[in-house]
């Protein structure tokens, strides 16, 4: 099983957030070139960020958490995410509102354009 390990360090963020992007109304992904190693062979580097604009605690966490699981879904999905790539995932409070399956094929195909630059 594929395990998600966040970035910990600003110079992880900082490197990421410079180098590819892919933008839609739900959320914005970036990513990177694994530069460092994870604990894991088999776990994947990416994190979830919310700006504190959007709404309250509550709001950010439930966008968070339906990010996830879209992503972890599509990491049972083979070749969907590549395991090569550090990503970042800024969540957006339209996300809030749309159900998992609309969100789903639209982060397939994000994904899909970060391994075709």
């Amino acid at each position: 099983m594929v395990k998600l390990e966040s970035l910990k360090k600003s110079y992880q963020f900082k490197k990421t957030l410079r180098e590819k992007k892919v933008h839609s109304d739900f959320f914005s992904i970036f990513a990177t070139k694994n530069f460092y190693n994870p604990k894991f062979k088999s776990n994947l580097l990416i994190s979830f960020v919310m700006k504190k604009k959007i709404g309250n605690a509550v709001k950010r966490n439930k966008i968070r958490r339906k990010l996830k699981a879209i992503v972890q879904k599509l990491l049972k999905k083979r070749g969907a995410i590549s395991k090569d790539y550090t990503y970042i995932v800024f969540g957006k409070s339209n996300a809030y509102t749309r159900k998992q399956n609309l969100l789903m094929p639209l982060m397939e195909k994000s994904f899909n354009k970060i391994k075709d630059k």
